[in-house]
């Protein structure tokens, strides 16, 4: 997993400082939990971006992650989403749907 985090971090951050906030796939497929140092890891990198992700879809294969969702949601600004293993096609089309436009109100 820390090798996970070498990898993703600096591309993470390249492309946050590109593009602003991003939506993130994480795929819990064969995820197990986390070794202690890249549990660290994410904490940090969470209080890092705590505003730099609009979306995260969570891509569940056992019953327990679905609880991964309230766990992490103190952590992030992010619209938090979870989906059935076999719902990733599903899980990208959400996170590439258009955000809800703002409704200007008007003054009476």
């Amino acid at each position: 997993m820390r090798a996970d985090f070498e990898h993703f971090v600096p591309d993470f951050d390249r492309l946050a400082a590109a593009h602003g906030k991003l939506r993130v796939l994480f795929d819990m497929r064969g995820f197990s939990g986390w070794e202690p140092i890249a549990m660290w890891e994410d904490v940090k990198f969470g209080m890092k971006h705590f505003a730099d992700i609009e979306r995260i879809a969570m891509v569940r294969e056992k019953e327990w992650h679905h609880r991964m969702v309230t766990f992490c949601k103190p952590f992030t600004r992010a619209t938090l989403r979870y989906f059935d293993q076999g719902a990733i096609d599903q899980a990208r089309l959400w996170l590439n749907e258009e955000s809800m436009p703002r409704q200007t109100q008007r003054s009476a």
